[in-house]
């Protein structure tokens, strides 16, 4: 018999406190172990329309609702006595006639939440009726849709008339209602214009093998994968997988590939399932799984570590480091010593140096650090003659021959002081690196997964270029061009990353509601394009469930915003939201004392995040948008949006050219959009007028 466990169990869970949680797991340990057990206290549900809903008694108020038959026994839901009840009472466990998938359906005659009015063609209206102008009519979106249609994407058959006269004002409430898979094919075509039909499975398969099935229910298959699904009952992404995400887990590729989509997508999902596939079925691979920061590599190596189930004959073949990380552990094993690594104050007092000692004139110092940053040092140039030729994708300063002439000598005298102080950049830790490996025919991994991909430089990408072997599986790239908020553009192409025709964009947003998602996507053009000509096309994406809309708020001064985002946070712990699912950010670290004093007036304990890893047990995060990025909480509050702040002036007034100033603008709202998206329910913008001027986005009528 199949011991499974469904997504809507996991999310109830989560609801309970910590004690409540505990009984409920060794009660379903305990199931598991032994469902004949004579201490389980099992009780038919008599109101329910399914004959197989069964109660189990946790302690005197908590119950288990249960769905028993020959041969499967699922955990569907927990929650207090009677809301378990109703919750039962209001369901059914269905097999779908046309797809063959076994699905949780609301019985319709049991829902009384929404009214859906029947269509009928609007006759013209008789007399004018001059003092209240007419509502805005809302037509069906289906009616083109047939019921074979409708049953083939998984639409139950007693919600096809609901369905069918659905409009766009009242879709969004029903799709709460009917499953999941069905909500966002429907979701789909009303983006897209196009149905997609899932493919109908062999008379008498196993409902609950299904793929849409796959994505809400998971058969338990031993203690050690069940105590993995309790333990993180919020990592559904553990357990559930869409057919679209796991093709991609599973895909053998022609070459390098890349998996887009926006913010909340699961491309990251997909990077982290994908490594442990990859080490679970090739006992040879050794493997790196990398991104742009410290925190992001770390909570990779939890999550891994969550699939991998900590498995040590899997764990010493996967590295999970931060770029600079990787390129620093080779040069150690390459040179046998760390290297000393020379930042921005470094480099600039280098550069400051050598121009005075050469008497250069006619050049800024804003300019000789940005193209020692962008060209010099990101591609790592060796000589005049390589500097006359290195591509200069977005630099409006094009630099005859006789200029780089004079700014070559700079450059050279920058690098020897920079050598006398044995300081490397991280560019050159990387291309020394990469120069080692080139030619190389052993290579230190056999697979390479790239999350945030977005954030790659140069040197990162030529080092990785280097470091994977040439092989159609070896590179896996996982990000969104909208959220690049480190990295000058460039052509991968360039460096020989060829993803053409290998590149996939994710289309459902499972993390953000459809509000929080189509205020963000406001700050973005819906068509972005990389150097190379790949497009990431945000139009059709679709989140799968509700919520209310964002609050954006503009005040007259900070002290009171900081009032008004206190009886925000007050107010939202008071409705039964834990701390810990509370973040707060704001552009930098300047404004993060009027974050700690908004959580501090809240009565609630700010936690001040940061590259380490920490626990948020209790605590409201705070932190700069930067350290937002792969972070979610259920309410986000982005505060502080103040003209001058964001956009950061002080990155304005750094700006030594044109197509320079356009990128500072392109990457602050790309920080704008990650902040905002870390929401998952409730999201809330606030500034002191006259505000951002990207609050003007968020305000406009124009939908995404």
């Amino acid at each position: 018999m199949n011991f499974l466990l469904a997504d809507t169990f996991q999310a109830a869970l989560v609801k309970l406190n910590n004690e409540e949680q505990k009984a409920v797991k060794l009660t379903v340990f305990d199931l598991q172990q032994d469902p004949s057990s004579p201490g389980l206290k099992f009780h038919r549900i008599d109101k329910s329309k399914d004959p197989n809903f069964w109660s189990l008694r946790v302690n005197r108020d908590i119950r288990l609702i249960v769905h028993k038959t020959k041969s499967s026994f699922l955990v569907a839901y927990v929650d207090h006595h009677d809301d378990a009840y109703k919750w039962a009472e209001r369901r059914r466990i269905d097999t779908h006639p046309r797809t063959g998938a076994a699905q949780i359906v609301e019985v319709r005659e049991r829902v009384e939440e929404i009214t859906i009015p029947k269509y009928v063609e609007a006759e013209a209206p008789t007399v004018a009726v001059a003092a209240e102008a007419p509502a805005k009519f809302h037509p069906p979106l289906f009616l083109k849709l047939s019921d074979d249609d409708l049953l083939g994407v998984g639409v139950p058959e007693d919600w096809l008339e609901d369905v069918r006269n659905a409009s766009e004002d009242n879709f969004l409430d029903l799709a709460e209602y009917i499953p999941a898979e069905a909500a966002e094919a429907l979701l789909d075509y009303v983006a897209a214009g196009q149905l997609v039909v899932p493919g109908e499975t062999k008379p008498g398969a196993d409902p609950f093998a299904h793929p849409d099935a796959q994505r809400r229910f998971r058969v338990m298959e031993n203690v050690e994968e069940l105590e993995q699904a309790l333990n993180y009952p919020w990592d559904k992404w553990a357990i559930y997988l869409h057919p679209a995400q796991q093709q991609l887990v599973d895909g053998n590729f022609s070459g390098p590939t890349r998996v887009a989509g926006s913010a909340g997508t699961g491309k990251t999902v997909v990077a982290i399932h994908r490594a442990a596939h990859i080490l679970q079925s090739n006992k040879a691979a050794k493997l790196l799984l990398t991104t742009f920061s410290s925190p992001l590599s770390n909570a990779l190596e939890h999550k891994l570590g969550l699939l991998l189930h900590d498995d040590p004959n899997l764990d010493h073949r996967v590295s999970v480091r931060p770029f600079e990380g990787v390129a620093k552990e080779l040069f150690t094993l390459i040179h046998g010593h760390d290297p000393k690594m020379a930042r921005r104050e470094h480099v600039f007092s280098a550069l400051d140096q050598a121009a005075k000692e050469l008497e250069l004139e006619g050049f800024t110092d804003r300019f000789l650090m940005s193209e020692w940053r962008y060209v010099i040092d990101a591609w790592q140039i060796d000589g005049l003659e390589a500097y006359a030729r290195v591509p200069r994708l977005g630099r409006k300063n094009r630099l005859g021959s006789r200029q780089r002439e004079r700014l070559w000598p700079v450059f050279v005298r920058t690098r020897e002081i920079l050598a006398a102080q044995h300081r490397y950049t991280p560019a050159t830790v990387c291309g020394e690196v990469a120069a080692y490996y080139n030619d190389r025919p052993g290579k230190p991994f056999t697979h390479i997964i790239v999350d945030e991909a977005q954030d790659l430089g140069v040197p990162e990408l030529k080092m990785i270029a280097a470091i994977a072997p040439d092989e159609p599986q070896a590179l896996f790239f996982a990000g969104d061009l909208g959220q690049r908020i480190f990295q000058e553009p460039f052509s991968w192409l360039g460096l020989g990353i060829d993803v053409r025709g290998r590149s996939h964009t994710l289309k459902v947003n499972y993390r953000t509601s459809h509000q929080i998602r189509q205020l963000a996507d406001k700050l973005l053009p819906t068509i972005v394009r990389d150097v190379d000509g790949i497009e990431e096309d945000r139009r059709g994406t679709v989140s799968v469930f509700n919520g209310p809309n964002p609050d954006i708020q503009i005040h007259s001064d900070s002290e009171e915003e900081i009032r008004a985002i206190s009886l925000a946070i007050h107010e939202a712990v008071d409705d039964g939201m834990p701390p810990d699912e509370i973040g707060v950010f704001v552009r930098s670290a300047d404004e993060l004392t009027r974050a700690r004093k908004a959580v501090n007036e809240a009565g609630q304990t700010p936690l001040e995040l940061s590259d380490r890893v920490e626990d948020r047990t209790g605590r409201v995060a705070i932190g700069t948008m930067h350290l937002a990025k792969g972070l979610e909480f259920r309410q986000v509050i982005v505060m502080a949006c103040d003209e001058n702040i964001l956009p950061d002036q002080d990155r304005i007034d750094m700006v030594a050219d044109e197509v320079e100033l356009d990128e500072v603008y392109d990457t602050e709202r790309h920080l704008f959009y990650v902040a905002c998206t870390r929401a998952r329910e409730k999201l809330i913008v606030s500034g002191v007028s006259p505000a951002s001027e990207f609050f003007a986005d968020l305000n406009s009528s124009e939908d995404v």
